[in-house]
């Protein structure tokens, strides 16, 4: 894998507009380098409110997004 497959965005968002707008914006950007990698899917995880990370994770599918939560 090379480097750019490696590659995690930082979300931050004090609201829900803009985190959902940020969030789009950081998936997208994924989308391109796992079409890229072909590697795995998308990981978005929140660890805590208002602060997510999105990256290209060989437990998910290629072709698909997931989700996990560490705040429940």
């Amino acid at each position: 894998m090379n480097a750019p497959c490696n590659t995690t965005i930082e979300v931050r968002a004090e609201s829900r507009a803009a985190r959902d707008e940020r969030l789009n914006a950081a998936v997208e950007e994924m989308t391109g380098l796992a079409k890229m990698c072909r590697t795995g899917g998308i990981l978005v995880t929140r660890h805590e409110p208002g602060r997510f990370t999105v990256a290209i994770s060989d437990s998910v599918p290629y072709g698909y997004t997931e989700q996990l939560d560490f705040c429940n």
